[in-house]
């Protein structure tokens, strides 16, 4: 989609696994989506990434409050990109859900603290 409020209208309907969110949005943040996603009861369990060109420390500690599971910033690697939704679905699959996910992938990419 190509704007917050199509993300939010859209997400009801769709009820994606996966969310790969820019930050620099138009009209809404990616912050303010990433919030708004977690209260709506068919993405409060997505995996939502952060790909983003805002890459400083203060702006993956805002993603991490804002409900991102994981921060990448642009250029993104794709192998890097891939390998973190491998590991998303195989803790997927055994049951663990997403928090383990992120802490499993790439700590280049994680939002845990700095």
């Amino acid at each position: 989609v190509g704007d917050g409020a199509e993300a939010l209208a859209s997400a009801p309907i769709y009820a994606p696994d996966v969310v790969l969110l820019d930050i620099g949005l138009p009209g809404m943040d990616g912050y303010e989506v990433a919030v708004r996603l977690r209260a709506i009861p068919e993405t409060r369990a997505s995996f939502l990434v952060a790909l983003t060109g805002y890459g400083q420390p203060a702006d993956r500690a805002r993603a991490r409050e804002a409900g991102f599971d994981h921060h990448l910033t642009k250029p993104a690697d794709p192998d890097e990109l891939l390998r973190l939704l491998q590991t998303w679905l195989r803790t997927r699959k055994s049951g663990a859900g997403t928090a383990v996910a992120g802490r499993e992938a790439s700590n280049s990419a994680n939002i845990a603290p700095e």
